[in-house]
């Protein structure tokens, strides 16, 4: 097919399809470069103190040096690492400077709904102080922050508006792990145009999740992360793109999976890919225990749903802000410091055994899927036919009972599914038994797939929120309320 003949039939399949007609122009500013090939940078880092993390985080707008703009925390994109231990009082005051409204999500964070309010509204030129306590059992992690104003949360976090949180315990206090050298990388992508002028997001990007053309890890293209001959590296990683799925490769080298969303695994497991959905968090020892060199590590090529329309599409995509090519890059390189330990630094055998979750008391069903809302009749993204309503309770459960939620993707994309406040084990796959046993708080569900997750709902009531994580999906409608009673 002929590129103008590509052209026509897609512009009426988007009409079919109620998207509009293809753009035929847009001015498609150069997307933000960051720094390409330096070394790893790490975040500015805020930590608490004799028990106590007081701080603030301002949302506001960055110029970068070639003069793109993106939004940030405290003039950081991503923004700042929060650091505390189980116990520690969090203090934290978030300044909204942008021309919208914006709130916090702490993500991965086990603390009452009622502090990790989604429902709660910062109006521009406002401000808000979060305060909370981590629970004393709350388990060492990597999470994340980021905004969740309904409606906003894709055009936001797309912007730049997300920063890593690290709860440090148990696992901290294995002796290979205390001996370990550690990097954190937040993965996002990025398009200035898109970001400075959120308008422009072509009705295709918008039904299937916007994507930058542009991969940074921490604001940067390939940063370079050095590991000391027989080191250990603890890499932690943290998808905080809008729609993105991850999935990569330290290539030639091997790399172990040590911690998911919600906490460590039982021991060391070796990968040969890791996908990431957006959420997503993971951690991975690399023994420097490989001939000297650099080893990249690589997102692959990821199809969600679209990849053989947007490779027909060729030169069309660029006029279709939003859309990007699925290609393989180097996020970043592993590279063997000069310096070598006299004493290698083994793997852990062990690391914190994950518990069993006990006999659920009923078993909910969730459908996933696009179409009309049963109630009000408008197109959009649905669960159980109905799109996301402010104050209604789709949901209700009591504290202290364990339930099975099986999801059902019926679309052909991907539908990665997030619950907020407590954590949950992947019981099933598509009808088969899970291998890994480990804590999520994200799952990621391809197309046409189903899930079982098993979840105890612990400690703390109120309402809270589940939703798709392509956060396209999640501001039309792909979201519902949980009431804990």
């Amino acid at each position: 097919m002929k590129r103008r003949q590509f052209n026509r039939y897609l512009g009426q399949g988007l009409a079919a399809m109620g998207l509009g007609p293809l753009l035929t122009q847009c001015d498609r500013a150069q997307p933000l470069s960051g720094q390409s090939g330096l070394p790893y940078q790490a975040l500015p880092l805020l930590t608490s103190q004799n028990g106590v993390l007081e701080a603030s985080l301002t949302a506001q707008w960055k110029v970068s040096g070639n003069a793109r703009k993106q939004l940030s925390y405290n003039g950081h994109a991503p923004g700042p690492i929060i650091e505390a231990r189980p116990g520690d009082t969090v203090r934290l005051t978030l300044t909204n400077e942008l021309d919208s409204s914006t709130n916090l999500h702490f993500h991965g964070l086990h603390i009452s709904p009622d502090i990790d309010n989604v429902f709660r509204e910062v109006t521009a030129g406002g401000s808000y102080t979060y305060e909370f306590q981590i629970p004393d059992n709350h388990p060492a992690v990597t999470g994340w922050y980021h905004p969740h104003y309904h409606g906003l949360v894709a055009q936001q976090v797309f912007g730049g508006l997300a920063g890593p949180i690290i709860i440090r315990g148990d696992l901290d206090d294995i002796p290979e792990i205390q001996q370990a050298e550690e990097a954190l990388l937040v993965l996002q992508d990025f398009d200035a145009a898109l970001v400075e002028s959120p308008e422009i997001l072509s009705p295709l990007a918008k039904k299937w999740g916007r994507e930058g053309v542009v991969l940074l890890a921490n604001g940067q293209q390939n940063p370079i992360i050095e590991l000391p001959q027989d080191g250990l590296l603890r890499l932690r990683l943290i998808n905080a793109s809008a729609s993105r799925i991850y999935q990569l490769q330290l290539k030639n080298h091997p790399w172990h999976l040590m911690a998911t969303d919600r906490g460590a695994i039982a021991e060391p497991t070796e990968l040969e890919t890791l996908s990431l959905s957006p959420g997503e968090r993971a951690e991975l020892l690399i023994p420097g225990q490989r001939q000297p060199g650099s080893y990249p590590i690589l997102s692959l090529p990821y199809d969600r749903g679209i990849g053989d329309m947007l490779s027909a599409m060729g030169d069309a995509m660029q006029q279709m802000p939003g859309l990007a090519p699925s290609k393989t890059t180097t996020l970043a390189t592993l590279r063997y410091a000069a310096r070598q330990r006299t004493v290698p630094v083994p793997l852990p055998k062990q690391l914190i055994p994950v518990a069993s979750i006990a006999t659920p008391v009923t078993t909910r069903e969730f459908v996933l899927n696009h179409g009309n809302d049963a109630s009000t009749k408008t197109a959009g993204f649905i669960i159980n036919n109905q799109a996301f309503a402010m104050g209604r309770v789709d949901t209700q459960v009591s504290l202290n009972t364990v339930e099975d939620w099986h999801i059902i993707n019926k679309a052909s994309m991907d539908h990665p599914f997030h619950l907020h406040t407590n954590r949950f084990q992947v019981i099933e796959r598509n009808g088969k038994p899970e291998s890994l046993r480990a804590w999520k708080d994200t799952v990621a569900i391809g197309g046409y797939e189903t899930v079982t997750l098993r979840v105890k709902f612990e400690d703390f009531t109120g309402r809270t929120v589940y939703h798709c994580h392509i956060l396209d999906h999640e501001d039309q409608g792909m979201m519902g309320i949980v009431e804990i009673t």
